[in-house]
Parts: C-alpha cells; sequence; structure tokens
C-alpha cells in the first residue's frame, strides 16, 4: 500500500498532492486529497439586548445593546436597564415588595438640598407625580409653622424607598452636617436608598459621602431626568400605572 508523503513533504500544493503516491490523482478514501485547514470557529459575543430588538437611551457601555427591561417592568414597558441599574435596584425592588400590605405609604420621600427645591428637586418630584408616584416633598408636605425635623421623620417613616437627588448642593449641605445629612443618615440606615447623580459624579460623592457613594443608583449624565423619573416609578409602582 502506498504511503501518504503529506508528513515529509506537505500537500499545501496542487503539484505536491498530485505527486503522492497515495493521494494522487483519485487516489485516497472517497476521493479525498490532501489536508485542508478549517478556520476556527467564531461565536458571537454575549450581549443584552431590549426585547424585539428596539430601544434607544445612552449607557456608558454604548447605546442600547447592553440595555434590558428589569423583573418588575410592566408588559409592553420601553423602559430600559443597564445590568448595573438592575443589580442596584432589584434589593430595593424587594424591599418594595414586602412592604406593600402596609397601609397609606408614600411610593418615595424624595431627599435633595434647599437650594434645589425649585429647581431640579421640583423638576424630578413634578415628572414622578405625573407618572402616578406618591411623592412626599418637603415643599408641599410640611405645613407652616410645624418642626421640620419630626416632619421629616414622619415622611421618611411613610414612604416605601428613600430617592437622593444628588446635586453639588446636596455634597455642600451634607458637608455642613445641616437637615439634608441628617434625612440622608436615616436613609442610610436601610436598604431602601436609590442616589440619583445629577451635576456631579460618584467619585465627588464618595469623597463626601463613602457610605452614599458605594450605593449604585442612577446618573443624569446617562439617562434624562424623564427617564430617570421612569425607571422610579416602575421601581415603586405595584401595580400599573
Amino acid at each position: 500500500m502506498a504511503r501518504c508523503t503529506a508528513p515529509v513533504r506537505g500537500h499545501r500544493t496542487a503539484s505536491a498532492r498530485a505527486e503522492c503516491p497515495a493521494c494522487g490523482g483519485r487516489g485516497g478514501f472517497g476521493g479525498y486529497s490532501g489536508y485542508r485547514s478549517y478556520p476556527p470557529p467564531s461565536y458571537p459575543s454575549p450581549s443584552y439586548s431590549s426585547p424585539g430588538g428596539g430601544g434607544g437611551g445612552r449607557s456608558s457601555g454604548g447605546g442600547s445593546s447592553g440595555r434590558v427591561r428589569a423583573r418588575w417592568s410592566r408588559p409592553g414597558s420601553s423602559v430600559l436597564y443597564t445590568p448595573a441599574e438592575v443589580r442596584a435596584l432589584t434589593p430595593v425592588r424587594e424591599s418594595v415588595e414586602k412592604r406593600a400590605s402596609v397601609p397609606d405609604l408614600r411610593d418615595a420621600f424624595l431627599c435633595h438640598a434647599w437650594d434645589d427645591r425649585q429647581g431640579c428637586a421640583k423638576e424630578l418630584h413634578d415628572l414622578l407625580e405625573s407618572s402616578g408616584v406618591r411623592v412626599w416633598f418637603s415643599e408641599k408636605d410640611v405645613p407652616l409653622g410645624t418642626p421640620l425635623l419630626r416632619e421629616i421623620d414622619k415622611g421618611l417613616a411613610k414612604s416605601r424607598v428613600g430617592i437622593v437627588l444628588v446635586t453639588p448642593a446636596l455634597l455642600r449641605r451634607v458637608k455642613g452636617e445641616g437637615i439634608a445629612e441628617k434625612e440622608l443618615s436615616a436613609l442610610l440606615a436601610t436598604d431602601l436608598l436609590v442616589p440619583v447623580v445629577h451635576g456631579t459624579t460618584y467619585p465627588a460623592l464618595r469623597e463626601v459621602s463613602p457610605l452614599l457613594g458605594s450605593r449604585s443608583g442612577m446618573d443624569t449624565a446617562e439617562n434624562t431626568m424623564a427617564e430617570v423619573a421612569a425607571k422610579i416609578a416602575e421601581l415603586v409602582k405595584l401595580v400599573a400605572v
């Protein structure tokens, strides 16, 4: 039986194959001649995508391909989350569900700096209220002549989650150990806290409050304020809005 010369001479050219006593012409097994090199298989890189392939929005991961619906998303919802947001918000959602049977709770307590009360804090409040979220907001929930700290305590106790609007003004107030710092201390003692960073950064927050800076939340550098409000609305509502 003729021996194949491929181990010695190789079969990389047609003439080399033709000269091989085993593989030349129509010899060999079933007409097989020579060795073939096959490219390695290519696999698509794993990625998250919104159902149906749609969805827009911005993310630090580069577009909407990394965004998904959360477990608590309503049927047909167009609100998409990054995987990091889902991980950060899932414990908050679980706490909301556990407290579902507690009567007369507000959906959210909005912690903000006094300087932001007529600006971005009111904007976030109005967006949440328009989505059907019942928000405790000092501008409308503290009656004139009542002790502010006592009303804040009551608001915290009667809210499902706390939203902390982290702005440069809030960071200044926290450094000064004012009322915002007291609200923040109470919220940090719970698992019901969602930071919303606006006009500043997480590194700047960590310099002032390492505990709050360690909590993942949302950032208006990656989501508009309207998108943030839509996510909070889905998070805290137990029925469709």
